[in-house]
């Protein structure tokens, strides 16, 4: 279950970021990709990102998740989310 929570999680991530970041929308974005060495993001944007992710999966990031390797691929969005879902009891 908690697998699929996380293939589901990344697959919202993913269509997030093509559909938020022109600089994805053409080419092929590999989970594990380190997405900030990409160079495209923003500051402004990596707090886009954490809203996106608090509301679409309702939870709270704590500050202590809110550091690059947490935000660094989808991949780690996603375990992040699969974390702290599990952590609530979800």
């Amino acid at each position: 279950m908690a697998d699929v929570m996380v293939a589901d999680a990344a697959t919202k991530i993913r269509g997030y970021l093509r559909e938020n970041m022109t600089a994805f929308q053409d080419v092929e974005l590999d989970d594990e990709e380190n997405i900030f060495e990409r160079g495209y993001f923003t500051s402004l944007f990596a707090m886009q990102l954490l809203h996106y992710v608090e509301s679409t999966f309702d939870i709270e990031v704590p500050d202590d998740y809110i550091i690059l390797r947490n935000f660094s691929s989808v991949r780690r969005l996603a375990d992040m989310v699969g974390e702290l879902k599990a952590s609530a009891g979800e």
